[in-house]
């Protein structure tokens, strides 16, 4: 299954994003996204507080670029601290087919 959260839907906490989820029996994510040190790193944090055991797909998130640094640089050290797992997609995938 395969959830995408509204740009404007910062975490599960303002939808029921968790709820569905677990009236699913779901309770194993990979996530992605584009904003990997704010919406990415804010739905790790929520979804592991809610229970889940999630994986960072670390080639599949990204980060801006700005002239005062570059975003993604810390997330995948904030992913390896928090996060059940950090792989790359076909290491994720890999482990589905296994």
């Amino acid at each position: 299954m395969v959830v995408a959260s509204p740009h404007k839907v910062y975490s599960p906490k303002t939808n029921d994003l968790s709820l569905q989820l677990g009236k699913r029996g779901i309770n194993k994510i990979i996530l992605t996204g584009v904003s990997a040190n704010l919406c990415v790193a804010v739905h790790m944090r929520d979804l592991i507080e809610d229970g889940f055991e999630v994986a960072i797909a670390k080639d599949a998130t990204a980060g801006a670029v700005l002239p005062k640094g570059d975003a993604y640089e810390v997330a995948p050290l904030n992913f390896r601290m928090v996060a059940s797992s950090v792989r790359t997609t076909d290491e994720l995938v890999g482990q589905l087919q296994a």
